[in-house]
C-alpha cells in the first residue's frame, strides 16, 4: 500500500531510505522551532507589544508538521514545511513596526491565498516552466552554496571579519569547542558518506550531537558559545504546548492601522519573496533527487506548489510567520529520501515536539550543521549541467550562483538571473529564446530589487 501510494518502487527508493531521509530533514530543519520565536519574540509591533516565546514554540512546531504532513499527502514530496527565515524578518521588522501582530499575521495569511490563487490557476506553474533549464540547475547550485554557507555561518567556522566582509572562526583563527564539535562532524560524515555507509549523515549528527554534550558537560563552554542550541541531558522530557497564538490573527487590520501603501508593500513583499524562496528551493532539491525530467519540470508540481501556498496561511493563521518549503529538505534527499513518505517521517516528529519540546533543544548547530556543508557539495554537481561555454547563458547563471550566498536569499539569486538572462539574450537579438512571462517576471524582479526607491517616490 505504501509503495503504490507514494511510487517507493517508481522512485527508486524503499521504505528505510525514506524513514532515514525524514529524520534527518527533521533533525537539519528542527531547529527553527527554537529560532523562530527567538526572531518573532525580539520584536514590538506598533504597539510596544511582545509576543510569547513559548507560545511562538507552540505555533512553530504545530504549523511546521500540519504543512509539511500536508505536503506528504498532497504532494508526495520529500519536502519540509517550516516558518521561512527570511519571511519572518519581514513580519517582525517590515510589518510589526507598523500595525499589531494580529494584523501583520493577517497579511501573512492574505500572502498564502495569492499564493494559492496563483497555484490554482497554474500560472506559478507557469513562470517555473519558463525558467530556463540552465538557470534552474544554477538554482540548485546557488542553494548548495547558500546552504553550505548557513552550515558554516551556524557553527561559527565562518564569521563576520574585521577588515573582510567574512573571516575563518572568530578571530581569522579556529577557536572554539563549538569550531572542533563541528570539524569532527563534517569529517567523519564525509568518511561515513564516501563510504557509502546507510544513514551517513544520520549517524553523524546523533554522534556529533553526543560528543557535543560530553564537551559542554566536562569542559564547561560559556554560555551562549554554542548560539541559539546549548547541548544537554534534558531536565525533562515532556512539556504541555501553549496554543494562544493559535486563531489570533486580524485579516485586513493592517490596511486601516499601517495605511493602504505600507501594507500592500509588506504584502508584496512576502508574496515575492515566498513565491520566489519556493520556488528555488523546489527545483534545487527536486533536481538533488533526480525528480526533474528531461524538460525540467517537477512532479506534481501544482500540487506542492498549492500546499506551500496553504503552509503559508497556516502559519499566519497560528502566528508562526508564514511556512514554506525548507530549503534544510536537501540533507533528507542526500540521506535518500525521493517520496512523501520522508515527509510523513519528519511532520511526525515535528508534531511530536509540541510536547517533546526539551528533546528540540538537544541538538547544537554545530552538530547539525556538517550536513548542510555535505548536501552543498552535493548540490554543486549540478553545476556540470550548466553550458558553461555559452555566455549568454553561463553569465546569467553564474550571477544566480554568487547572488544566493553573497546576499543570502533565494529570491536575490533567482532575481539577479532571471533579469541577467533575459538581457543578455535581448541584447543578442534572440528574442525568440525568451518566455514571454520571463518579461513579466523581469519587470517584477526589477521592482522588487527598487522597492525601498518606488516606496519613497509613491509614498
Amino acid at each position: 500500500m505504501l509503495d503504490r501510494f507514494f511510487e517507493l518502487t517508481g522512485r527508486g527508493t524503499t521504505v528505510g531510505r525514506e524513514v532515514r531521509g525524514g529524520v534527518t530533514t527533521f533533525v537539519a530543519m528542527a531547529y527553527i522551532i527554537l529560532l523562530n520565536p527567538i526572531i518573532l519574540a525580539g520584536a514590538t509591533d506598533v504597539t510596544g507589544a511582545r509576543l510569547s516565546v513559548a507560545q511562538l514554540t507552540t505555533s512553530t512546531a504545530l504549523a511546521a508538521a500540519v504543512s509539511t504532513l500536508l505536503m506528504a499527502v498532497v504532494g508526495n514530496a520529500p519536502f519540509g514545511l517550516a516558518a521561512g527565515l527570511g519571511l519572518n524578518a519581514v513580519v517582525a521588522y517590515q510589518a510589526a513596526p507598523h500595525m499589531t501582530w494580529a494584523q501583520a499575521m493577517g497579511l501573512v495569511v492574505l500572502e498564502g491565498f495569492v499564493i494559492i490563487v496563483l497555484a490554482v490557476t497554474g500560472l506559478r506553474t507557469l513562470i517555473m516552466n519558463a525558467i530556463p533549464l540552465a538557470l534552474k540547475h544554477a538554482i540548485s547550485v546557488g542553494i548548495g552554496l547558500f546552504i553550505a554557507l548557513i552550515g558554516l555561518v551556524d557553527a561559527g567556522f565562518v564569521t563576520r571579519g574585521t577588515g573582510t566582509p567574512v573571516q575563518l572562526g572568530a578571530t581569522g583563527h579556529l577557536i572554539g569547542w563549538p569550531v572542533v564539535v563541528f570539524c569532527f562532524g563534517l569529517l567523519l560524515m564525509i568518511v561515513l558518506f564516501v563510504r557509502r555507509t546507510p544513514a551517513a549523515i544520520l549517524i553523524s549528527i546523533v554522534l556529533t550531537a553526543a560528543l557535543a554534550i560530553l564537551v559542554n558537560s566536562v569542559a564547561k563552554v560559556p554560555p551562549g558559545t554554542w548560539g541559539v542550541v546549548t547541548p544537554h541531558v534534558p531536565e525533562r522530557l515532556v512539556a504541555a504546548p501553549d496554543f494562544g497564538l493559535v486563531g489570533a490573527f486580524d485579516l485586513f487590520g493592517g490596511f486601516g492601522r499601517a495605511g493602504a501603501l505600507t501594507a500592500a508593500v509588506v504584502l508584496f513583499t512576502l508574496v515575492l519573496s515566498g513565491f520566489f524562496d519556493a520556488m528555488g528551493t523546489i527545483i534545487g532539491v527536486s533536481d538533488e533527487a533526480g525528480m526533474v525530467d528531461e524538460q525540467g519540470q517537477v512532479p506534481r508540481l501544482g500540487r506542492v506548489l498549492t500546499v506551500d501556498g496553504v503552509a503559508a496561511m497556516i502559519g499566519g493563521s497560528v502566528s508562526s510567520s508564514a511556512n514554506t518549503v525548507f530549503v534544510e529538505s536537501a540533507a533528507g534527499v542526500g540521506e535518500g529520501a525521493r517520496t512523501g513518505l520522508a515527509s510523513v517521517m519528519t511532520g511526525a516528529l515535528l508534531g511530536l515536539t509540541l510536547l517533546f519540546t526539551p528533546l528540540a533543544t538537544v541538538v547544537p548547530a554545530a552538530a547539525a550543521a556538517p550536513a548542510l556543508v555535505l548536501v552543498g557539495a552535493l548540490m554543486m554537481t549540478q553545476s556540470r549541467n550548466v553550458p558553461w561555454d555559452q555566455l549568454d547563458v553561463a553569465i546569467p547563471a553564474f550571477l544566480t550562483i554568487a547572488f544566493m550566498p553573497f546576499t543570502y536569499s533565494i529570491t536575490n539569486g533567482v532575481g539577479a538571473g532571471v533579469i541577467a538572462y533575459t538581457l543578455v539574450k535581448a541584447a543578442r537579438g534572440r528574442f525568440s529564446e525568451i518566455p514571454w512571462l520571463l518579461w513579466i517576471v523581469s519587470l517584477i524582479f526589477v521592482a522588487y530589487f527598487a522597492i525601498d526607491w518606488l516606496e519613497e517616490l509613491f509614498g
